[in-house]
This record gives C-alpha cells, structure tokens and sequence, in this order.
C-alpha cells in the first residue's frame, strides 16, 4: 500500500483530521455543490453527486450542511468553480498530483507554485507526472468489516480489479467508470463503505527514507491546507517502521 492511502492513515491516527474539520467540510460542500451544479441535484440521477454525499457522510459532516450544499446548487447560487489539475514534483523526486477547485485560476496556481516551492519541490507542466498514475475507484472498508477472504469474493462479484487487505482494512479498486456499480455491489455484500471515492492510483512507487518523508509530509501538509485544494496525491512508499516513527511524532 502506497501514498494517498498510506497518507490518509497517517492522517487518521495522529488526529489531523479532526484538526482541520471545519476546512473538511468546506472542502468536501464545495464538491457536492459543484456536482449538483454539474448534473441533476438529485442523488439518484446524478453518480458524482452521489459519491460526493456518500463521501461526506463518512467524514461525519452533519446532514444540515449536506442538503444546504445541494440546495444552494440548485438554487444557482455560490461561486462558479473550475477544476484544475497540477502536476509536480516533491522531495526525492516523488511524483505529485494536486486537485483543485478555484473560483481565481491565477491565484491558485501562483500559491501552488509558491507551496511547492518553499517545500523542497517543484510544479511541473500537466502530463509531468500524470503517466505514473491510473485513475481508479476505490473502496475502503475497516478491518472488522469482514475477513479477507470475503471480501475479496465479493469484490470478485462485483467486478472490481483489485484488493489489499491488511491491518489498516481493505482497499478495493475498479475502473473508474465502474466505481458507482461496483460499490453499490459491494454495499449488498458487505453493508456500507467507510470510504468510496474516485483517485490516482501510482503505477510506479518512490522508496522514502524517514528525512525525505517528513520532508514530503509538509508539503502535502501546506498544499491541502490551501482552501482551494481539494486532494493531493503523491507516489510515494515507506517502510512500516518509518510510518510508525511518523505516527509516533
């Protein structure tokens, strides 16, 4: 298991999270707004909004905030957002990914590049680092949501592409148009997901040492703290033993 989800997992176990709620919630009534937006304020008919929702319920953002994003999208109002992809590079050469949503594309560009900058990087064209990623669906389910060997049947059921179980759950990934399908299959096997959403699955990994990792860390840090950065992914792989030197700091 490599980058983002490694990342989340760091993530969760020091509490960052929790830290940066209220930026969360931000982050995550601005996708739902621009999917409404989008498509058809109507989870049902409209699959990004769905995830969108699906998404948000996991990061427990209160019900109220969800149904005000989505009326605020079908009443027309809000900002008008575009969505920009940047691609750069990290410490060591790891590859980046950075999601925005930006209502200033000059501003948020001029920021990113500056982040990245200051952090040991740098932003490079679009297509830089984008080959060493597939676009995937992924659904997570917490450890004691099944054993391995069942989920990976029902993954098999589903259609999806690939598994990882290990201590941290279960990591199941499908191509990215069947991300809808496949997790409503899976709900029917296993109950809901904690997680299920669209990513940039590395191809290729970069071995970190625990100096470059906490290098990358606060870049990946300062970028998401950017209220125009939705996600940020990056391809690189640590050794357990770094991981847990990093959770324990």
């Amino acid at each position: 298991m490599a980058g983002h989800s490694k990342w989340a997992n760091i993530q969760h176990r020091k509490g960052r999270q929790d830290a940066v709620r209220a930026k969360l919630f931000s982050k995550l009534s601005k996708e739902i707004t621009v999917a409404a937006k989008m498509g058809d304020p109507d989870p049902d008919k409209n699959p990004r909004l769905r995830l969108a929702i699906k998404e948000a319920r996991a990061q427990s953002m209160p019900k109220d905030n969800i149904e005000r994003a989505i009326k605020k999208a079908a009443g027309g109002e809000g900002d008008d957002y575009e969505e920009i992809r940047y691609e750069g590079y990290g410490p060591s050469g790891v590859a980046v990914i950075v999601e925005a949503m930006t209502d200033n594309r000059n501003r948020t560009a001029s920021t990113v590049r500056s982040t990245f900058t200051k952090n040991g990087g740098n932003l490079g064209e679009t297509g830089s680092v984008g080959f060493m990623f597939e676009r995937k669906g992924e659904v997570f389910y917490p450890p004691g949501a099944a054993d391995a060997d069942t989920v990976m049947m029902a993954a098999i059921e589903a259609g999806a592409e690939d598994v990882d179980s290990g201590e941290d759950g279960h990591f199941i990934w499908c191509a990215d148009t069947e991300l809808n399908d496949v997790s409503g299959a899976l709900e029917s096997e296993l109950g809901e997901s904690e997680s299920t959403k669209l990513i940039w699955k590395p191809t290729t990994t970069t071995e970190l040492d625990l100096d470059a990792m906490r290098k990358l860390l606060r870049l990946i840090e300062a970028l998401e703290d950017d209220d125009d950065v939705q996600r940020v992914t990056a391809n690189f792989e640590a050794s357990e033993e770094i991981i847990a030197q990093l959770e324990a700091e």
